[in-house]
């Protein structure tokens, strides 16, 4: 994994001299691990950046907390490694001014993700810099995946089914839904456990699933984004697990979402829910190299108006080491698929206070079309 990400970085360099660009400064951590191959574990949210600075002519500079310094420099394979503390001189904006050129003209930056006080460190201590973005340029790196990262999202997949088993077998009338997610966690962590040895790079990889559950049941299926609660569930309830932010391993994340009923389905639940498998179905017939991203789009579009229903939801978005990566699967993005690109590929249909029809999977787009990553039935399915 670590020699992988070196020659990541090597060919960003690579790049970045061909276009005349002098440094980079990461702070997303989808990024970093994609270069560096290692990622924190007390965040931003805690007023402490991680940094990665890449140069185009020289070695990247690693820029972490002093606590999380010895973890750091073995999980990556950059070797200059330079520290911060929360007080005196040393300071992470010290670190990073020394870590810059001196005086630079333009600093390329993830300006989508860059946190405010980075941006304000820069703006202060090198008045008039121009900050580019250099989002573009990595994100069309990162389209095409290697067979490693295959692999690797391969083995998310699994995780991702297990947790989906789990939550199926959780599903009765009477459990409250966050039985149903300490199941999932209980169940994708026993799994992920299993792809992991103790030895290595892999001993700093935690097996653990995390993040709050989004599930969603009875009238509020429609709710998207709704997590876990105390509700508990009655016959005829439709019930949405979405793993999007749950479904990954080794920092790949994976797009997967099923819908279940309790016991039976209701006559329009089952419309909804049939409508929504169909739009995904034909969307994933669309998928091969050559078709722009929007054809795919459309292909479930044509479903959902045939059915007459309307969506807001793009059809799918192109998934690795960030939530969300380019291209997506919606009206206007006119990318042209190839093989290696990675997608979470959705049906979705919502009508207000009532129901919902969902379904989502993760592929990988081949030579004559796509593979699927994630796997579990794709029709109406009851609880057990």
């Amino acid at each position: 994994m670590l020699q992988e990400a070196r020659n990541r970085t090597e060919m960003l360099q690579s790049t970045m001299q061909d276009l005349g660009i002098q440094t980079a400064v990461f702070t997303e951590e989808g990024s970093i691990a994609y270069l560096a191959g290692f990622w924190g574990y007390l965040g931003i949210e805690f007023g402490r950046p991680t940094l990665l600075v890449v140069h185009a002519d020289r070695a990247p500079v690693v820029i972490t907390p002093l606590m999380e310094s010895e973890m750091v420099a073995e999980m990556t394979w950059v070797e200059n490694v330079q520290t911060w503390q929360d007080f005196g001189p040393n300071s992470w904006a010290a670190a990073l001014v020394d870590a810059l050129p001196e005086a630079p003209k333009t600093v390329w930056i993830e300006k989508n993700q860059i946190p405010a006080m980075v941006l304000h460190c820069l703006t202060d201590q090198f008045p008039g810099v121009t900050l580019a973005d250099i989002s573009p340029i990595l994100g069309q790196q990162r389209m095409i995946k290697s067979p490693l990262e295959i692999s690797v999202m391969r083995q998310a997949g699994e995780i991702a089914g297990a947790m989906m088993a789990a939550a199926h077998n959780s599903l009765q009338q009477g459990v409250a839904e966050y039985e149903s997610a300490l199941a999932v966690i209980d169940a994708g962590s026993r799994k992920a456990a299993g792809f992991l040895t103790a030895q290595g790079w892999d001993r700093f990889v935690s097996p653990m699933i995390h993040n709050l559950q989004i599930l969603q049941s009875g009238r509020d299926s429609s709710m998207v984004h709704r997590r876990a609660s105390v509700k508990q569930y009655e016959k005829y309830d439709p019930v949405y697990f979405c793993f999007c932010n749950m479904a990954q391993f080794k920092q790949y994340k994976l797009g997967f979402d099923r819908m279940f009923h309790i016991g039976d389905v209701r006559d329009q639940d089952r419309i909804v829910q049939q409508a929504a498998i169909d739009a995904q179905q034909a969307a994933l017939a669309a998928i091969r190299p050559g078709v722009q991203a929007q054809e795919v789009a459309r292909a479930a579009n044509e479903v959902y108006r045939a059915r007459n229903f309307e969506t807001g939801y793009r059809t799918g978005r192109s998934i690795g080491t960030a939530y969300l990566e380019a291209p997506e699967l919606k009206e206007g993005d006119t990318t042209v698929l190839q093989p290696g690109m990675t997608f979470a590929v959705d049906g979705g249909i919502s009508v207000d206070g009532q129901t919902a029809g969902r379904i989502g999977d993760s592929i990988v787009v081949t030579e004559d079309g796509f593979d699927y990553l994630t796997q579990y039935p794709r029709e109406i399915l009851l609880s057990r």
